[in-house]
C-alpha cells in the first residue's frame, strides 16, 4: 500500500511540474496591461514559442459588484487569448474560466488582479495527455449534456445538433444578456481553433404559435455578429430561424422550465 501511495505521489508531482503557469497582472478596473507587464508578457512568449497553452483562468479584486467583477474576469482572459493566439500553439479544446473575486485572495490586492496562463513545456509535450490526464480516444462516445461545447464539437458528426446553454436573451428581443457572454467566448474558442469547422445557427422560441416578428432568426443572426466580430469568417457560420416549428415541449408549455427550453439557440455540424 505504501509503495501504491509513493508512486501516485510521484505521479501527481510530475503532472504538477509538467503543466506550468504564468500570471499577467492589471491595474484596478484594467483589463488592458501595462507597459510593464506587457513587457513581462513579450518575454514569456519569447521564451514558450514552443510551448502549447491549455487554459486561462481570470481573476478580480473584491472591489466593485459580483457581476461587474465576472465580466472584468472574462475581459482579462479575452485580452490575453488575443494577445498570445497567434504567437504560441493553443490546444483545440482550451478552455478559459473567469473567476472574478471568487477566489482565495491574497491580502495583497494587487496579486488578486490577474489572468493565468496554463501551459506546457516544449520538452514535455510528448506527454501532453498523459499531464492532462486524458485517455486514449474512443470512438463513437456518446454526446452528453453536461460536456463543455469544445468536447461535444469534437465528438460531433456533421448534421449533429448542438444546444448552445447558457445564452439567453432579453424578453422579445434579440438584445443578449450579459451572462451570455461566457458561453459566446466558447463558442469563438471553438470555432477559432477548428479552422475548417463549419455551422448554422439556428433560433427557437417559446410561448407562441407564430413567430410573427421573426425574432428567431434575429436571435441566430445576433450571435452570428458577435462571431464575425471577433474574426469569424461569415461564410463559415450561416443562420436560420425555426420559429415554434422545433419545440422540445407542446406550446403552450406546462411551465417556465418548458418555456426555457424551448427558447434556445442550436447549432449544427455542417463540415469540419
Amino acid at each position: 500500500m505504501i509503495i501504491r501511495i509513493l508512486i501516485l505521489f510521484l505521479l501527481v508531482s510530475n503532472m504538477v511540474i509538467a503543466q506550468e503557469r504564468f500570471s499577467v497582472y492589471f491595474d484596478t478596473n484594467k483589463f488592458e496591461v501595462s507597459k510593464k507587464e506587457e513587457s513581462r508578457l513579450k518575454d514569456w512568449i519569447k521564451a514558450n514559442k514552443n510551448s502549447k497553452i491549455v487554459a486561462i483562468n481570470g481573476y478580480t479584486d473584491e472591489v466593485g459588484s459580483s457581476g461587474f467583477n465576472d465580466t472584468l474576469a472574462q475581459k482579462r482572459v479575452n485580452f490575453i487569448f488575443e494577445y498570445v493566439k497567434d504567437k504560441i500553439k493553443i490546444r483545440a479544446d482550451f478552455k478559459t474560466r473567469s473567476f472574478g473575486e471568487n477566489f482565495n485572495q491574497s491580502q495583497n490586492k494587487a496579486e488578486n488582479r490577474k489572468a493565468t496562463i496554463y501551459y506546457i513545456l516544449e520538452k514535455d509535450l510528448v506527454n501532453e495527455n498523459e499531464i492532462l490526464g486524458i485517455k486514449n480516444p474512443i470512438q463513437d462516445i456518446e454526446i452528453t449534456d453536461d460536456m463543455p461545447i469544445h468536447q461535444k464539437v469534437q465528438l460531433a458528426k456533421v448534421g449533429t445538433k448542438i444546444i448552445l446553454k447558457n445564452i439567453n436573451f432579453f424578453q422579445n428581443t434579440f438584445a443578449m444578456t450579459p451572462e451570455s457572454n461566457g458561453a459566446l467566448y466558447d463558442l469563438l474558442f471553438v470555432m477559432q481553433n477548428n479552422p475548417n469547422l463549419k455551422i448554422q445557427i439556428q433560433g427557437h422560441i417559446c410561448c407562441v404559435d407564430t413567430d410573427r416578428k421573426n425574432l428567431s432568426l434575429e436571435r441566430a443572426k445576433q450571435v452570428r455578429r458577435f462571431l464575425v466580430f471577433k474574426g469569424i469568417l461569415q461564410h463559415r457560420v450561416s443562420v436560420t430561424g425555426k420559429g415554434v416549428s422545433e419545440p422540445l415541449f407542446p406550446i403552450p408549455e406546462a411551465n417556465e422550465e418548458q418555456a426555457a427550453a424551448n427558447r434556445r439557440v442550436e447549432i449544427e455540424i455542417l463540415s469540419k
